[in-house]
This record gives C-alpha cells, sequence and structure tokens, in this order.
C-alpha cells in the first residue's frame, strides 16, 4: 500500500475513533438532563457510564470484535460494525425511558469496542516502518476531535434541553453512515491476508488465543499494556464520562461552561495527537516522550485536586491534561499493541485487553460517583493521582524498542522464527 492510500485508508479507519470518543462525550454532556428528565438515581447514572462505549458495552464488543478480526478479517469489521452502532444511537435518539436509553448506550458501546481494535490494527499493519505513529497519531487525533465536535454542539444545543442531546446521537448515526461507506470499501491488510496463506500451509492448528496464553513474551506484553493503559484509562474514562458532571456538581458551574471547559481540553488534545504525536511519535526517543506525557497528566490531576476549582486552576487543567492526553497512554498503547504481537493474534491480543481496560472502566464508573459523593473529591482525585503515577511508572521503565523497524522485524526479535 502507498504513502497516500494508506493516508486515506488511516484516516476513513479512524472514524471509528471519532464515533467512540463522541459517543461517550454525546452520553456525558447530557447526563444531568437525562438524570432529571427520566428521574436517576446516582446508581443508575453510574449504570448508564458503565454500560456504555466508556466502559462494559465497549469491552464486550471487543473480546468478540478482536477474535473475528483475525479469524475472518478487518475488513469483515469494517462492513457490518458502524450498521450495529447506529442502530444503537437511534435507540437513544428515541428513548422514552431508562430502559431503552440503557439499551442504546450498550449496543453503541458493542459496536465501538467490536471497532476499535481491527482500527488500530489496520493502521498498523497498512503503515511503513517510518510512519507508525504518524498514523496512529492521526487515529488518536480523530479521537480527540470527537469529543471537540460534540462539546460545542451539546452548547449550542443546550436551550433545546433534553432534545439538543438527542440530535448529538442523531449527528452521530449520520457520522456513522458516512464511516461505514467509506470503510466498507477499503481493501484487506496485506498482513492478515498472507498469515492466512501460511496458516494454510501449516498442517498444525492452534487456537491463536491458546499461543497467546501460553507464550511468556505474549503474556508479559499483556502486563505491561495493561499497566500503561488500564490504570491511565480509569482515570481518561472517569473524565470523559463524567468531568462535566463533577464540574457542575462540585465546581459549581452550569452545563453551558462545563461542556466549553471540554472542548478547550479536548481540542488541546487533538492539537497534542496530531502536532506532538503524530509529527514526533516516529522521531523522538520513545521513553523520553511517554515520559514527559505520563508527568504531564499528573501534574494535571495535582492542580485540581489540591488547588482547587479557581478559573485559573480549571485553565491549568484542562491545558495540561488535554497535551498529555495527545501524545499520552492511550497513543502509545495504540502503538505498542499492534506491533508487541504476531499478526495471527494481533487484533485478538487487543480485544482481550480492550476488554480489560474497558471493563475496569465499568467497575470504575461505578465506584467513582460514590466515592465522589460520600468521601469528597479530595480524595477521588487523589485516587486518580496514585493511577496516574503507575502508569507512568510502567511506560517508562519497560518502555519496548520498536521505533524505525518494520512489524515483520520487531516480531522476529521477539519471537523468533517461529511466528513468522
Amino acid at each position: 500500500m502507498t504513502e497516500k492510500s494508506s493516508n486515506g485508508s488511516t484516516w476513513a479507519v479512524s472514524l471509528t475513533n471519532f464515533l467512540d470518543s463522541g459517543s461517550i462525550v454525546a452520553g456525558a454532556s447530557g447526563l444531568t438532563l437525562w438524570q432529571k428528565s427520566f428521574g436517576l438515581s446516582n446508581f443508575e447514572v453510574g449504570l448508564l457510564g458503565a454500560l456504555s462505549a466508556n466502559a462494559f458495552g465497549s469491552a464486550l464488543g471487543a473480546i468478540i470484535g478482536g477474535r473475528l478480526s483475525d479469524k475472518f478479517g478487518r475488513k469483515m469489521i469494517y462492513t457490518y460494525d458502524m450498521l450495529v452502532y447506529m442502530l444503537g444511537t437511534l435507540i437513544v435518539v428515541f428513548s422514552t425511558s431508562f430502559a431503552m436509553l440503557l439499551l442504546g448506550f450498550l449496543v453503541t458501546g458493542i459496536a465501538v469496542g467490536a471497532g476499535v481494535p481491527a482500527s488500530w490494527t489496520y493502521i498498523g499493519e497498512t503503515s511503513g516502518d517510518t510512519n507508525r505513529a504518524h498514523n496512529i497519531g492521526i487515529s488518536q487525533f480523530a479521537w480527540s476531535m470527537g469529543p471537540v465536535i460534540i462539546f460545542v454542539a451539546g452548547t449550542l444545543l443546550a436551550p433545546l434541553g433534553l432534545m439538543g442531546s438527542r440530535i448529538l446521537f442523531a449527528f452521530l448515526t449520520v457520522v456513522a453512515f458516512i464511516a461505514w461507506n467509506l470503510q466498507r470499501k477499503l481493501p484487506e491488510s496485506q498482513d492478515w491476508i498472507e498469515q492466512k496463506k501460511k496458516e494454510k500451509e501449516s498442517p498444525v492448528e492452534s487456537h491463536p488465543y491458546r499461543e497467546l496464553f501460553s507464550n511468556m513474551i505474549s503474556l508479559k506484553s499483556i502486563l505491561f499494556l495493561c499497566g500503561v493503559y488500564v490504570f491511565w484509562n480509569l482515570v481518561a474514562g472517569a473524565m470523559g464520562f463524567f468531568m462535566p458532571f463533577v464540574y457542575e456538581t462540585v465546581g459549581g458551574l452550569n452545563n453551558t461552561q462545563a461542556n466549553m471547559l471540554q472542548a478547550v481540553l479536548w481540542a488541546f488534545t487533538a492539537l497534542a495527537g496530531y502536532f506532538g504525536f503524530a509529527l514526533l511519535g516516529d522521531k523522538l526517543n520513545h521513553r523520553s516522550f511517554f515520559f514527559v506525557g505520563a508527568v504531564m497528566a499528573v501534574i494535571s490531576w495535582l492542580v485540581l485536586t489540591y488547588i482547587g476549582f479557581g478559573w485559573a486552576a480549571l485553565w491549568a487543567f484542562v491545558i495540561i491534561w488535554g497535551i498529555s492526553a495527545g501524545i499520552g497512554a492511550q497513543a502509545w498503547y495504540a502503538l505498542w499493541a499492534v506491533e508487541l504481537f504476531p499478526t495471527k493474534y494481533r487484533a485478538g491480543s487487543q480485544g482481550f485487553m480492550f476488554f480489560i481496560v474497558r471493563g475496569t472502566a465499568g467497575i470504575w464508573s461505578i465506584i467513582f460517583p460514590m466515592i465522589l459523593s460520600n468521601l469528597g473529591f479530595k480524595i477521588a482525585g487523589t485516587a486518580m493521582i496514585v493511577l496516574l503515577i503507575v502508569s507512568l511508572l510502567v511506560g517508562t521503565i519497560w518502555t519496548p524498542k520498536t521505533r524505525g523497524k518494520t512489524l515483520s522485524k520487531i516480531t522476529k526479535e521477539r519471537y523468533g522464527d517461529q511466528q513468522d
């Protein structure tokens, strides 16, 4: 695949990331409106977050989609996944009860989960060895632009109340239709095609997951990547769904102010994702680059937790966290998860890890509001800081040396010829 066609397919596939974050934020931006309209308890609010694209919904989709992507091809996911997504968002648009709203969030989440491992795998496999981080950075940019657009649109639609939130999900339905139309026309990954040819020529059949969990190198890679991404995503996931709620209930901001703050935060994330990770990720030392982003994430939460919700602290928080998120753990996870596993279970391994990542986020989505209401924000914020420090240490200490190498070379160096 030429660099021009690789960039084109990267943008098309990155719409999956846009729709992932967009659906999370569309739910978050109108959370207080849904709560008031349907008379939801704090537990029901937490359940919406837990079963959405932010957590259990996408966790379930990932474990299914990752395996299907390895077995039937990346293109199979792109042929059907967005149709499921559109079904979920339309259910939300026409929701008349909490049960219907919850179902819509769940279906949307399953579609998101199925698409994300396939998208990062496809991007990595169709990129060259000198632009893999660049293309992953584009997907990070798309992931960040979802919240920017949704929060700005949510602010403009705020006077419409709950109808404004329904319109946001209708907008996501339209974007999903465009994504489906583009993605179903993509060619299959050449790496996957060649892997299937090798499997047909080999008389020995082994289930990819059996190899994944019996190989010590793969197990260490799973532990490393979960250490980097799970702990960071517990913070980012809670922020993605609950931050406007925190701004309003703890900081005393109104819905418009909360949404605009988040829009600014995500704008900085998008800028850092493109001008930081995409343009520099293939050039700079990975350990140093990761460390800078991880330290900034810790600093941002130190500011919010111990300085407070004055406007100076809020602006410092959204700028520092925004930049750190653009060059932080999710982008590195997306890159390393493609690089550290062989083709035969590359998407499946991501599906399993994404299941863990979003599953733990689901549990945290139930716990976080309770900590917030019962123990206060300072305790909740301190917990966030500890989680970010764990991610920082794991990623910095065990940074893999993969920069500038082809996927085939990385696989040979790590696994030898048996996985080639």
